[in-house]
């Protein structure tokens, strides 16, 4: 009994601790004979206590409900403070941006598109590349297709006789001139008539077809024609060894021009997808947005005439004249190598011509979420197939820039929201932008699905469609 009575009354466990009474009988009975109410204290004690450990019990084996499934589908759920209020940040940053696309394989849109990319000696391509700019200047794109092309085993075939397609890879844009640095393509005619007699003569398949289903690359100002100068260009046309060819080119026009006088695609002038990414990756598109009207670029105060004919049509000039004193237009004349920083902080960003319709601005702009605001009458845009442009940009005639302050205010007070919210859906900015290896809805990805259109002009194509 005294062992007994040295033992501790408290006994711990790892999930809490109990508490065990121990009452004499004598001594209980004589507690009741003084207090009648001892005995009914006693058995409220062990009531409670009992209650106590049942409902822990259950409390710590709680089984899930039947009906959890049903509450948790009901739109009357209430959510948890915190995840309400994580909800609520996540979409207020990203209420503008479009909601993302379940993304499905178009690979049947290319129809088991083949093309042979012809091995031509190095001074026609990879000898250009010795100067870092060839493959990175805003006509890198003949640079960019001939990679992407040559890097994909499911289009590329290395079988001439299985192809729809040939792929002529010269490299026109790459001789930069001493004097201004600006590519100089004088040369352009000869080396692509060189690459010509070459395949013909090695090969039987250009004089087969007459050239009809092989593939050139022009990413210059007046594409095939092959001049920076309009009237020079138009006056030179498209040469004749070209004619039956298929030329991508960022080139295009909506009327009737000589330098569209070849079955061709308007491509869009080549943006680094990595000067891009990297740009995002400080400002978002949905970021902060302090620049309300911006272009950077040649203006000329006094333009000057060129053959009878003015840079920008003037149309610069008047942006210059009529709004650089605006507060709420960024212009500046200078170059400077980070500008992609200025468009991602702004609102509208001015594209017009220059001696061409197109810029490279156009594709920044749509890259980097700034509004384009296109002033370039007629100009035939790229990819509309892939890009809504109606939807995600302005176009303005030149004869109204004069208005163009006027015209701003009302889309801003208007529909600019729907605009960004069209002009921010990642699948725009995918099919501007050129990769090393093609990625579907990429620009070159784009030019596939649009060669696939033209498979009537295949060989392959139709001779198995006759069989």
């Amino acid at each position: 009994m005294a062992e007994q009575l040295k033992r501790p009354n408290t006994v711990t466990s790892r999930r809490g601790f109990y508490v065990k009474m121990r009452l004499n009988g004598k001594q209980n009975q004589l507690l009741e004979k003084k207090n009648p109410y001892f005995r009914f204290y006693k058995w409220i004690l062990w009531l409670s206590l009992s209650l106590y450990f049942l409902t822990s019990f259950f409390i710590s084996h709680k089984p899930i409900p039947l009906s959890k499934t049903h509450f948790s589908k009901s739109p009357s759920t209430v959510a948890s403070r915190a995840l309400f209020e994580s909800s609520s940040s996540a979409s207020t940053n990203s209420s503008s941006l479009p909601p993302k696309k379940k993304k499905q394989s178009r690979r049947h849109l290319l129809k088991d598109l083949k093309i042979f990319v012809y091995d031509l000696p190095p001074k026609y391509n990879s000898d250009w590349l010795a100067n870092e700019r060839c493959s990175n200047h805003l006509f890198a794109s003949e640079v960019a297709i001939h990679r992407a092309i040559a890097n994909d085993d499911d289009v590329r075939t290395y079988d001439p006789y299985e192809a729809d397609f040939f792929f002529v890879p010269v490299y026109v844009a790459c001789n930069f001139s001493t004097v201004n640095g600006f590519p100089a393509i004088g040369h352009a005619r000869t080396l692509i008539s060189s690459a010509i007699q070459l395949i013909s003569t090695s090969y039987p398949f250009w004089n087969r077809s007459q050239g009809a289903d092989h593939v050139f690359v022009a990413s210059h100002d007046f594409g095939s024609c092959f001049h920076t100068l309009e009237d020079r260009a138009i006056e030179d046309g498209v040469p004749e060894f070209m004619k039956r060819s298929i030329v991508l080119q960022t080139f295009g026009v909506k009327h009737r021009h000589p330098c569209q006088e070849v079955e061709n695609v308007v491509i869009p002038p080549y943006v680094s997808p990595a000067s891009v990414q990297r740009t995002l990756e400080k400002a978002p598109v949905n970021g902060r947005r302090d620049i309300w009207a911006f272009f950077r670029g040649k203006m000329e105060v006094n333009p000057k005439n060129v053959s009878g004919r003015y840079y920008s049509k003037k149309v610069r000039t008047v942006i210059w004249r009529k709004f650089s004193g605006d507060r709420r237009f960024y212009l500046q004349r200078q170059r400077f190598a980070g500008y992609q920083s200025e468009i991602v902080r702004s609102t509208f960003c001015l594209c017009p011509l220059g001696w061409a319709p197109w810029s490279p601005r156009l594709v920044e702009s749509v890259a980097l979420g700034c509004v384009p605001v296109i002033i370039a009458d007629g100009i035939r845009l790229p990819f509309p197939a892939a890009v809504p442009w109606p939807e995600i940009s302005l176009t303005v005639a030149e004869s109204d820039v004069g208005k163009l302050g006027k015209i701003l205010d009302h889309v801003a007070a208007t529909n600019l929201s729907t605009i960004q919210r069209n002009l921010w859906d990642p699948e725009v900015r995918r099919a501007l932008l050129f990769n090393e290896e093609i990625q579907e809805g990429d620009a070159t990805w784009q030019v596939l699905y649009a060669l696939a259109r033209k498979l009537d002009r295949s060989r392959r194509t139709v001779r198995v469609s006759d069989q």
